[in-house]
């Protein structure tokens, strides 16, 4: 079935700043629409994101330019096949002509491939999360099953999600896959009524970051970390075996002058330094998961983390920006062991399916992940299932923009085994 029209509107995401939404329209009558969202802690080598610039309206923020260059597209893209995702967004990517996506957008870019993939699953009437499976396993050559991945909910916020002395960004609970999604999402969410709880009674602040976990002052990383764990054990279950605990450290908002301040805590640390008290962390607390570590061009610092660690997943984000030129130099090098993957750091959903295939043809986990300016979408639950990521970051089990993503992989694992 063809292209026949695409427009586009400037929207809202959860921080209240605009974003857009694209819309494809097919000759069957038949449609698809995608939202895309906006991060706050971005890393550098993050896909160019077009905004309008103009102070009289959003404080600069406007994606009137976006819409624009969306509406450019049409009539490029009309009359080609929607099945033809791939040769889609090449075609998107050359019209753009530029290596990091500055001249449409890559907002621009990434509204129209998932729009289109969307179009097309509703074209064929079958789930987003079929059609995932079936351009990811003709791109790849894979014959990869659907999978519901394994929650990763950021039940505590800090750095730049957040307005609090608290250094590490997510303080993330990741109920154990022994139980069934459904399962594993009550469990987590009853921690995190526990600690709204606990943190009520010490008279801590419980209003929410933006990704929907609490953002209250402490006075160290360690002594959240403990008031997680006592949430967790105060709701019956075991820490450790039911429930695990995983970091975002987002260490490039942390990183300056080569030197890592942790403000909250009073501290600064050489990378040696760093590296050895994330590693305490991890072995006082049985962490099971870091993000960014380090700073994304502390390369030689990745590369001591990941030979120091053994049996803890080492997530890779702003060194890696879902890019797979960047993921090869550090499968290369032995940095981390796994990858974040969000669409919007790189612009198609083409380059998204490749850089997880370059992850999963050299065992490195993948962890489909949201943005701290969402929107309600829920593409990246269907993504994540379709690929079989088994792991999934969509924020705290609170704000209507985060819970839609684990509302949808309930009504999938629902449809899936029902």
């Amino acid at each position: 079935m063809k292209i026949k029209q695409i427009d586009a509107l400037e929207v809202l995401d959860s921080r209240g700043r605009p974003t857009i939404s694209a819309t494809v329209y097919l000759e069957d009558g038949s449609r698809g629409a995608a939202m895309v969202p906006s991060g706050a802690s971005a890393g550098s080598l993050e896909a160019y994101e077009l905004r309008d610039g103009d102070s009289s309206r959003y404080f600069g923020f406007g994606t009137l330019k976006a819409v624009k260059q969306v509406k450019g597209l049409s009539k490029h893209l009309e009359g080609i096949e929607i099945s033809e995702q791939e040769k889609i967004d090449n075609l998107i990517i050359d019209i753009d002509g530029t290596e990091n996506k500055e001249k449409l957008g890559a907002n621009s870019i990434l509204s129209v491939s998932l729009a289109c993939a969307r179009a097309a699953a509703n074209s064929l009437n079958i789930s987003l999360y079929k059609y995932m499976n079936i351009i990811f396993n003709d791109l790849t050559s894979r014959k990869n099953k659907f999978s519901i991945p394994r929650p990763m909910l950021n039940i505590l916020n800090g750095g730049a999600h957040a307005n609090n002395n608290v250094d590490i960004q997510e303080f993330m609970i990741m109920p154990s896959d022994k139980f069934s999604f459904k399962d594993g999402l009550r469990k987590a969410t009853e921690v995190y009524m526990h600690l709204k709880n606990n943190l009520d009674e010490s008279k801590l602040s419980t209003t929410v970051g933006d990704e929907g976990g609490f953002a209250p002052n402490f006075e160290s990383n360690q002594i959240v970390i403990e008031e997680i764990i006592r949430s967790i054990e105060e709701t019956g279950m075991q820490y450790g075996d039911d429930i695990s605990l995983g970091l975002d450290c987002a260490s490039s908002e942390l990183y300056k002058d080569k030197t890592y301040y942790l403000e909250g805590e009073g501290s600064k640390f050489s990378s040696d330094e760093m590296i050895d008290y994330l590693i305490d962390l991890v072995n006082k607390y049985q962490i099971i998961s870091i993000e960014d570590p380090l700073d994304e061009s502390d390369w030689g610092a990745w590369k001591k983390f990941s030979e120091k660690t053994n049996n803890l997943q080492i997530v890779g984000d702003d060194i890696f920006v879902t890019n797979k030129k960047l993921l090869n130099r550090g499968i290369n090098e032995k940095v981390a062991n796994s990858i974040l993957i969000k669409p919007n750091q790189i612009g198609t959903l083409t380059e998204t399916l490749q850089t997880i295939d370059l992850a999963k043809s050299n065992n490195y986990g993948t962890v489909i992940s949201h943005r701290s300016g969402e929107t309600e979408d829920t593409f990246i639950s269907d993504l994540a299932v379709g690929v079989d990521a088994r792991q999934i970051k969509a924020g705290a089990p609170a704000r209507s923009d985060r819970t839609a993503k684990y509302n949808r992989l309930l009504i999938i694992e629902n449809e899936l085994y029902p």
